[in-house]
């Protein structure tokens, strides 16, 4: 949900965001940015910048003060965590047309690119970056993977033993066992269309393929696994 493309000019006052005590209030490792700083901090920011809009009085800022405060230290160097405190940069608010808070935003590229009103918890957040965080090489997505399937340029390889792919398996998959790979990389490759590796939840197959890419071979690999395809609703064969 786009919500404005831009941010037409800044209003008067306010300080750089610092650690600990915000100018906009209360006390946290989150800092806050301001009318002052926005363009700077925000929309000229080379990683996606995740703003939370509260205020002092929000009893639900407060609330989840613990969660923004710890998903901003775990996506450190990945997305940049910043407040804005409505009351003192009523010029942001209004030109963001913000009308409760907690709002959350996610700006990259700057523009606004998504929102949600409300207090969220840290999963929630993870899918408002998630679209605008770069990519692992050979990384797919699994609707990706599903809209290639039909075309017959990719083939799912799944890697987990023989017993759990003949329980449930991506459709169209064929059965080679992690620990095997190495050693079968010829026979990888002569498949019919592009290998996409997945294990049950991505983890293993992406270690894989970082580990074949410093190698120079590089693989595809399925974010998530089964899991992730299973989560999207995506048809499994049984």
């Amino acid at each position: 949900m786009t919500i404005l493309g831009g941010f037409g000019g800044r209003g008067p006052g306010g300080d750089a965001p610092a650690k600990g005590q915000g100018k906009g209030g209360a006390s946290g490792s989150v800092p806050y940015v301001t009318e002052r700083d926005f363009e700077r901090e925000v929309l000229r920011s080379e990683l996606p910048v995740l703003l939370e809009f509260t205020a002092d009085w929000c009893q639900p800022c407060k609330a989840i003060a613990p969660e923004v405060e710890a998903f901003a230290r775990e996506m450190e160097g990945k997305v940049k965590v910043l407040k804005v405190d409505v009351d003192k940069a009523p010029v942001i608010a209004q030109q963001l047309r913000i009308q409760s808070v907690p709002t959350f935003m996610v700006v990259a590229e700057g523009r606004i690119q998504d929102a949600v009103v409300g207090a969220v918890r840290k999963k929630k957040m993870q899918e408002l970056v998630e679209p605008f965080l770069p990519r692992a090489a050979g990384a797919i997505k699994p609707v990706e993977l599903a809209q290639l399937l039909p075309t017959g340029q990719v083939v799912p390889v799944d890697t987990r033993d023989a017993a759990a792919f003949a329980r449930a398996h991506i459709p169209g998959a064929q059965n080679l066992p992690l620990e095997e790979i190495e050693s079968r990389l010829a026979e990888l490759h002569m498949m019919q269309g592009q290998p996409v590796l997945y294990c049950r939840s991505g983890d293993k197959t992406k270690e894989l393929a970082q580990k074949l890419e410093e190698q120079g071979v590089p693989v595809a690999f399925l974010e998530g696994g089964l899991l992730g395809w299973e989560s999207e609703g995506l048809p499994i064969q049984r």
